[in-house]
């Protein structure tokens, strides 16, 4: 027996409910509580109306982890909505799901964060030469895309060599950035000549309207965005019919306090105005206070929140074209678990490659990324929509958690997904397009695989 486990290596469930906590909230905190509520304001004009869109933002995210929590304790299985997409709808609609996350939306997302993540160290003196090129040919290389490739190796090595040392990353800089975040808001709080009157400002030059208050809906929503990465990793946890559900509902609920607070504190350092005009309100904040050091403050949380966003992207990632491919619908290399990590392998070193193509595409890279968007929230709605056609097909299966308020939660998180794919389509009609002809591509690849599985 202990031949036959060691020539057929599994994944393991190594991660505890600490660690898929950390999954929840790491993941989704990135930059983007830092950098959006001047989107915001732009968009609705008003410090009142910014926090109603950061709440109504948190409750609907909250809605979709209720619902994906009973998903993630029926079926914890590797891949995640892949899996709950291939079991409702069939294998084509799972194909596709992965199809799309493989190829664009996964590795955008990694060249997205470390691109990011280098920008933010660029910001610091010591780190100005990352905009100088390395070569410049055949084409232009620079020091920050070394960097950004570089980083996206070192967190794919870290998720090759080990679920539990990635998830042990994960746990301990999520709660330092955890503990910086609120010390970001301890110190906003903490500003002499701070305002209760900025939360009762106004942006005149706003957008407004319902338009402006959907254009700022979605920027919260963006910034709540990978919540659902944990279920992907489903079949790793400890315990899953209990602890997906708690990591998911616990995670976001901490998220959605941790983003208020943040708002809340920088709408008292500044005024609707000020916050509407900045680039980094939240450096901006910070550094009234306590002056350039505040501001590097800022900056160094922004990079450590990029760099846990990395690793749960990266571990999540990599478990898609790995349920894909041991179901025979993909390349079966795919598939292979390393025999003494026990960690999809492979599918971690393609999805790094492909990370790495996008990277030394540079700014282009953009464009696949935003063709991406509005697969992400058609498949959110469609995998988020699976929980009525299980409740309808099979009443009778084992549901270690029920989705609170059903029908109503899932009802309302399908439809705010459909609400913002719709403004996301309108929005970018050409990206949009070419997003579908993507997930269109896929059907003959997935035949080609279909008539191979069956020879």
């Amino acid at each position: 027996m202990a031949r036959q486990a060691a020539s057929n290596p599994g994944l393991l469930r190594e991660l505890g409910l600490s660690h898929a906590s950390a999954v929840v909230v790491g993941t989704i905190i990135g930059s983007g509580i830092f950098l959006v509520p001047a989107e915001m304001m732009q968009a609705v004009g008003s410090a009142k109306l910014v926090y109603l869109a950061w709440l109504v933002g948190g409750v609907l995210s909250l809605f979709g982890a209720l619902t994906y929590a009973e998903l993630g304790a029926m079926k914890p299985q590797s891949g995640g909505e892949y899996v709950y997409v291939r079991d409702a709808y069939g294998p084509l609609g799972g194909f596709l799901y992965a199809w799309t996350w493989f190829l664009i939306a996964k590795p955008a997302s990694i060249a997205t964060v470390t691109t990011g993540l280098v920008r933010i160290l660029g910001t610091f003196s010591v780190f100005a030469f990352f905009s100088d090129p390395v070569i410049s040919r055949p084409f232009a290389i620079t020091y920050g895309q070394l960097v950004a490739i570089a980083a996206a190796v070192l967190i794919s090595l870290l998720n090759y060599i080990g679920i539990k040392k990635a998830g042990e990353f994960q746990l301990i800089f999520t709660l330092l950035k955890v503990a910086i975040i609120l010390g970001i808001v301890v110190v906003g709080f903490s500003y002499s000549a701070g305002s209760w009157a900025h939360f009762a400002g106004e942006y005149p030059a706003a957008q407004g309207g319902l338009v402006g208050f959907m254009a700022a809906l979605v920027a919260a929503l963006w910034a709540y965005d990978g919540w659902n990465d944990l279920n992907m990793i489903s079949e790793e946890v400890r315990e899953p019919e209990r602890n997906i559900p708690i990591a998911l509902i616990v995670g976001v609920a901490t998220v959605g306090v941790l983003y208020m607070l943040v708002n809340a504190a920088v709408q008292y350092v500044l005024p609707a105005g000020v916050i509407a005009a900045s680039p980094r309100p939240a450096s901006e904040a910070i550094g009234l206070v306590w002056g350039h050091s505040g501001a590097a403050v800022v900056s160094a949380a922004m990079a450590i929140s990029m760099l846990v966003t990395l690793n749960g992207t990266t571990m999540s990632g990599a478990r898609v074209p790995f349920a894909v491919a041991r179901d025979r619908y993909f390349f079966s290399a795919l598939a292979e678990v390393h025999p003494r990590f026990h960690t999809p392998s492979v599918a971690i070193v393609v999805q790094a490659a492909l990370s790495i193509v996008l990277l030394l595409l540079g700014g282009s890279f953009r464009q696949f990324f935003s063709l991406a968007i509005f697969a992400e929230w058609l498949f959110y709605m469609i995998a988020g929509s699976t929980v009525f056609v299980f409740r309808r097909r099979d009443p009778q299966a084992p549901r270690p958690y029920r989705v609170w308020g059903y029908p109503f939660v899932p009802s309302l998180f399908v439809l705010a997904s459909a609400l913002l794919l719709y403004y996301t389509f309108t929005d970018n009609l050409r990206n949009s397009a070419l997003g579908c002809l993507v997930i269109l591509a896929g059907i003959p690849v997935f035949h080609t695989f279909a008539r191979r599985r069956q020879a």
